[in-house]
């Protein structure tokens, strides 16, 4: 029988060639659509934090409002979504970083928490670390006490979890793929 990181990793399609030659895209579409991969990464996501108090999970746009959204209700935590530049219609507070060639700007509300309020990360995959990174800055700019961030899958050759520790973020990934 396979183990649950097994069945985790054949519910998840590799595209090769996408979005550009050279690159293997890891689509959680099919992972979605198994509910018994959707259940088991959704638990296996924060089970190192079961029992400990999460205020709120922060999901990363676009899949991490999926898995975040998921995980919120799992261990009744609200939900902050972390959008890109000009999707938030209310008072925001933003952090601008360095993309491979130029930059980018991700967004929170300004209300979102409260100074102190325990968060987890949650995003499907964790590449190079960028935009997490942001992340964790943007939560810590407010003053959250970045408990952890969890991912899916883990590119561990591009260093993003490794980044995430560097800035004392305990990560959780549930499935690593080498190359990109």
């Amino acid at each position: 029988m396979n183990s649950p990181e097994d069945h985790l990793r054949q519910a998840i399609r590799s595209i090769p060639d996408y979005p550009k030659p050279g690159i293997i895209f890891r689509d959680i579409t099919t992972m979605l659509g198994d509910a018994r991969a959707f259940r088991s990464a959704v638990d296996a996501l924060v089970q190192p934090w079961a029992g400990m108090k999460i205020d709120k999970i922060a999901g990363i746009e676009a899949r991490g409002f999926i898995l975040g959204g998921a995980v919120a209700h799992q261990v009744s935590a609200g939900f902050i979504p972390i959008r890109k530049k000009g999707k938030l219609p209310h008072k925001r507070v933003s952090v601008t970083y360095a993309l491979e060639y130029g930059e980018d700007e991700i967004e929170m509300h300004a209300d979102a928490l409260v100074a102190g309020e325990r968060v987890v990360l949650v995003d499907d995959l964790i590449a190079t670390g960028g935009t997490a990174e942001a992340a964790v800055k943007l939560l810590r700019q407010l003053g959250a006490e970045v408990l952890a961030a969890c991912f899916v899958i883990d590119l561990p050759d591009l260093g993003g979890a490794e980044k995430l520790r560097q800035l004392g973020v305990p990560v959780r990934t549930l499935v690593s793929f080498e190359g990109h």
